[in-house]
This record gives C-alpha cells, structure tokens and sequence, in this order.
C-alpha cells in the first residue's frame, strides 16, 4: 500500500479558533498525513502537531533592526520562529502549507521534498497601513518579505480577486484565490417578523468605523433593531461604542458567541450588515468570514459598495448594497427595508448556501497541492 504523502500547515495563530486553517485541516486530513503547527492543541483528525508556546509571536520587536533594515535578523528575532525551528524537522514533509506571509522563509527554511503553497490571508505590504509607524518601520519588511520568498513558492491563494491581482502587479506571481467561506450548513430560511431585527458580527476596531452603523440606526423606526456581536479587540473603542449607543435604544450589544454557534445564532436575525468603509487597502478588498455566515444562516446581507462583495451581491440577489460609506447612504438603505425584500433575500441566500459555501472554495487549495504532490517524485 503507497504510503500517503506528508503535510505540514503551518500558521502562527491558535489553530482550534482559526477558520481559514480549520478548513484546510478538514479538507486535507485523510488525503494526506497532516501535520500541524500552531499555538494550542492539536485540531481533531490530525496526525502529529506542534505546539508553539503561547508567550512566542509571530511578529518582530526588533525596531533598530527594522529601522536599519536588517531583515535576516528581524525575522530570525520573532520568537514564534525560532520556537518553531526548536521542533519542527527539516526536509521531512513532501509539502508544507504556510499561512501568511510571517510563516513563508520557515517553510522554505524546512526544505519540504517537493514544494511549499503559500495562503495568504491579505495583501501584507498594507496590513496596517492606516498606523504611521508601521508604515515607517514595518511596510519595507513585509515588501522586502514578498520580493525575496513569494516567488520561491510553487503557488500562492489568497482571500480576494482584489488582493490577488495586488499580489501579481506588484510582485510578478500567479495567485489563485479561496475566500473566507463558511462551511455548508443545512437550514432554511425563517419568515420575517413584524420587527425587522439586524445584526453585525466581527471585531471592535477603529479603523472599521463602526460607529457608522449606530449613527446610522439613531432615528430607526420602532420596527428595526440592530444587534452587536463584537469581539473586544479594542476594550477601549468597543467601550466608547457601547456609550455611543446609550441613547440608542435600537442598537444593543450582544456577549460574543464561539465560531462553532456562530451561524446558529445569526439565524435568528432578518439580515446582516457587512459594511466596511476603505479606511486601508485590505478593508476596501475585503470579503470576509461573516458575508458569507450570513449566506449559511439564510439571512440576507446589506452592504457598502465593496469591490469584492458588489460582484456576489449582484450573482445572488443577497441583499442590497448602500451608494456609498457613509452613514446618510447606510440609514437610508436601512429605513428602505421592508419585510418582502428581505424575504426575497433570505431565499436568495438558500438558493446560494452550496455554490458559496467552503466546500466549493477550497478545492483551490486541493489543485496547488496536488500539483506540487504530482509535480515531481518524491524524495526517499
């Protein structure tokens, strides 16, 4: 019997809590023998894991030597690597897959016997572009990062069209893309009560400007109510929100739910607002986790004009997107809703929850793999 081949995922997040990496894990274990590397326990069905300590990080303190631009020795400082180094074994997998742009040099640094796929989870050059200091200090890191190792991987996805033609232009690579979608989950959609009730779901940080969404519901009519279920990212924004809300009566903060109840508890809602304005360069080609949780709970999506969601929202007939990012354009798209629309979208977003869900995205991830497993023997 032909031994199956060896892969290694390896990410410097918490695996058990990382979609995007669950979903490789899912899709690959059983095909191959998985390994995995990453902070916390091992995810079901793997064959071997390694842990990272939980103090390391996968991000550099070194400022004279971002400053002085001395590369090898800012990443070979980050401590998630060198934690990494102390037990994973060199030219032991056939493949390994690396997710983002951090983990890439490790993974070519192991020497894999037949290649190396890089995910890449958003345009890394402008991850946080709207902080000076990083622009400063930590952009010519993660563009020095894409020059020297991004063609040395035998492929390369990534979450958005949008973000995988920056990758192309900027660095000369073929990039495939895999969006955040969410597993397939079986529902119907629910009939629409005489309140119209919204939800958002994702994280507390300024730069998305959530504050937008409440300014945008302060005049609601009693018929419509906003829900809140943000991560606390940011305890002082996710505070200053809260009181934002105060004299808000339609808007209320909901306690975050696990990933695992998510859409369960989205289901319960009318439609989700998905509404981020460009305020940097991954936001504006954003097309995130939750567009696509509310197409698994059946209920429909109000969006900004979002190049990478406006295309899905058209296909579909999801839900209605805003004339621009402003909260006037949001509250007036909200004061427009009426049960018959979102009913339309709610059957929309049944008659989508397969052709959008994962299982059809990540079998991007199963072509690169195999073609990097077919491209070439395997070394004894």
């Amino acid at each position: 019997m032909t031994e199956l081949p060896s892969l290694l995922i390896l990410t410097f997040s918490p695996i058990r809590s990382d979609p995007r990496v669950l979903k490789q894990v899912e899709l690959f274990k059983g095909k191959y023998r998985v390994s995995t590397c990453g902070y916390g326990s091992a995810p079901e069905g793997v064959d071997s894991h390694y842990a990272l300590p939980d103090d390391s990080r996968g991000w550099s303190s070194d400022k004279v030597g971002l400053l002085t631009r001395r590369y090898p020795r800012v990443y070979n400082g980050m401590t998630a690597v060198s934690a990494a180094r102390s037990v994973l074994p060199r030219d032991e997998f056939d493949v390994v897959l690396a997710n983002d742009l951090n983990t890439l040099p490790l993974a070519l640094e192991l020497q894999p016997r037949l290649g190396v796929h890089a995910d890449l989870h958003e345009f890394a050059p402008r991850e946080k572009e709207a902080d000076p200091k990083w622009r400063l200090a930590v952009a010519p890191f993660m563009r020095w990062l894409c020059r020297r190792y991004l063609p040395l991987a035998s492929s390369v996805t990534t979450v958005s069209q949008g973000i995988a033609e920056a990758y192309a232009r900027d660095y000369g690579i073929s990039v495939d893309v895999v969006t955040n979608a969410a597993p397939y989950t079986a529902g119907k959609a629910q009939p629409v009560g005489p309140t119209l009730r919204l939800v958002h779901s994702g994280a507390a940080q300024r730069y998305r400007q959530l504050e937008m969404l409440v300014e945008a519901m302060t005049d609601a009519p009693d018929w419509l109510t906003l829900d809140m279920i943000v991560m606390p990212n940011e305890p002082d924004y996710l505070e200053e929100l809260k009181n934002l809300a105060v004299g808000v009566p339609a808007v209320r903060f909901r306690e975050p739910v696990p990933y695992t109840e998510l859409v369960k508890t989205m289901s319960e809602y009318d439609a989700s607002i998905v509404f981020f304005p460009p305020t940097t360069f991954n936001l504006e080609h954003t097309l995130p986790n939750k567009f696509f949780e509310a197409v698994q709970a059946r209920i429909g999506l109000i969006t900004g004009p979002s190049p990478s969601m406006v295309p899905l929202m058209e296909q579909y007939g999801l839900g209605a997107v805003t004339a621009d990012f402003t909260a006037a354009s949001l509250r007036e798209t909200l004061h427009g809703l009426t049960a018959e629309k979102i009913s339309e979208w709610k059957r929309a977003a049944d008659a989508a929850a397969r052709p959008l869900s994962a299982e059809s995205q990540v079998l991007a991830w199963q072509a690169a793999v195999e073609g990097i497993v077919k491209s070439q023997p395997a070394r004894a």
